[in-house]
């Protein structure tokens, strides 16, 4: 309770929720697997550190897998800053340390000594690091690791608890949570004194983006700038700089010495710059309360959970935030493209991270659950059947027994075409909904 009372802020019900069925979770005979779900900025950090907390004084090791170095280090310090007067021992990996720091963290690990150990992928190479008694995983981001990781953390986590955090869950997670093979908590509930960010999409003009630069400076703010392409990024900055001649501009990009990285990452932490222009390494990682305008380049280049991690680096702290979303002028966007950026400009409100994961079910498919694509439809069976298949399966195994075999349907052909309508129902995420329950229907009465 004492661990619980230094944090400073007031836990919103969600988070409260979320901690409670955790910690059931945690307590329980058979391993945890459940997905935490909340939007950017909504206080999933905290869930983990107190999750981890209760595992540590169990006496069990922690390792918190995080996609990349700016995220272990930021991590490192919350956790330090969050644990500080308290006995679980932190450690990170990551490529800031020395090899020989690295080693004699994990060493140890090896021996015990780390409580809690913070890291990217590496800390998954089990013939690398060797731990004592881990009894809880936690993967953070889970969408940023591809398949080959995902089949180490599976390894890795086989029999003891996993809590996975995720802002936007790629939608092959989310179906598996919403057909019942992982547990999920969400928290919805913005903390207070929050404002959701103010999106536009907007085709390339200086004059906006002058305008939007100078105006979070006139207010004492900083702007993120992400532009794609490492090879080009010095021209950009120039054209930046002809733009807003007043600005101190640094550039950040995974091609740069890790050292070099650090620093910038740290000056503009520290407000030592006005904007930086960076790749979209900074899409998840730094969380700087002061700036409050980020401008995406080419933004129809992104995918649609990048776009929004990277909205989700505003609007942190009680001022009104903006983001821009810039496609060339005279640039024909392809369909997906622009529903995307459609999905985002809808989505403008705070905790739509749920919301967006739907659309994007929605635009590219489900993927195969057991297979390496994460997208693609199901085609042999159709999605319908596959879902069905599915469940069938999940209930065999929760059971015991098979679910009751239904008689064959007679299949009916009608030629027309059956949907409905938009100006009927405008939110996709209630049209989807609705679908589902017409296609549940089984009888007169239900129907």
């Amino acid at each position: 309770r004492e661990f619980e009372d230094a944090f400073p802020y007031e836990e919103t019900e969600d988070q409260l929720r979320a901690i409670a069925e955790i910690k059931a979770d945690m307590e329980k005979e058979k391993p945890m697997d459940r997905l935490l779900c909340g939007d950017v900025g909504f206080g999933k950090t905290e869930v983990a550190i107190r999750a981890a907390y209760k595992a540590a004084m169990d006496g069990k090791q922690v390792a918190v897998l995080v996609p990349t170095t700016v995220l272990a280090q930021q991590h490192y310090q919350t956790f330090t800053t969050r644990f500080n007067g308290f006995a679980p021992v932190i450690d990170v990996i990551c490529r800031f340390r020395t090899a020989k720091q690295q080693k004699e963290t994990i060493e140890k690990v090896r021996l015990g000594q780390v409580d809690i150990l913070i890291g990217t992928h590496a800390i998954l190479n089990q013939n690398k690091v060797k731990w004592k008694d881990l009894g809880l995983l936690i993967v953070d981001e889970e969408q940023r690791f591809g398949v080959k990781q995902k089949d180490k953390i599976r390894k890795l986590a086989a029999g003891i608890d996993v809590l996975t955090l995720s802002a936007t869950p790629i939608p092959r997670t989310l179906h598996m949570s919403l057909v019942g093979a992982r547990d999920m908590s969400i928290i919805e509930t913005p903390p207070a004194e929050r404002f959701p960010v103010q999106t536009y999409v907007v085709e390339n003009n200086d004059m906006i983006l002058a305008n939007a630069i100078k105006r979070e400076m006139r207010r004492g703010g900083q702007v993120y700038f992400i532009y794609n392409r490492v090879d080009t990024i010095d021209r950009m900055r120039d054209h930046i700089e002809s733009l807003v001649p007043e600005a101190r501009i640094q550039t950040a990009h995974g091609q740069m010495p890790e050292e070099l990285l650090e620093h910038v990452m740290m000056d503009f932490y520290e407000g030592d710059y006005d904007i930086l222009l960076a790749t979209s390494i900074v899409e998840n990682g730094l969380d700087v309360a002061n700036a409050n305008t980020i401008i995406v380049y080419n933004a129809d280049h992104f995918g649609l959970s990048q776009l929004y991690q990277m909205r989700g680096r505003v609007g942190r702290s009680h001022h009104m935030a903006f983001a821009y979303f810039v496609y060339q002028a005279d640039k024909i966007l392809t369909e997906t493209a622009e529903k995307r950026l459609q999905a985002m400009k809808e989505f403008a409100e705070l905790g739509a991270g749920f919301k967006i994961a739907m659309r994007d079910l929605e635009i590219r498919g489900a993927g195969n659950l057991l297979g390496a694509q994460q997208h693609g439809h199901i085609a042999s069976v159709g999605f319908e059947m596959y879902c069905k298949l599915l469940e069938e399966a999940v209930e065999r195994l929760q059971s015991g027994k098979a679910p009751e075999e239904a008689p064959p349907e007679p299949v009916i052909d009608l030629q027309t075409e059956a949907y409905i309508d938009g100006g009927f129902i405008t939110d996709a995420m209630h049209k989807i909904e609705i679908y589902q329950r017409i296609a549940a229907v089984r009888s007169n009465e239900e129907l």
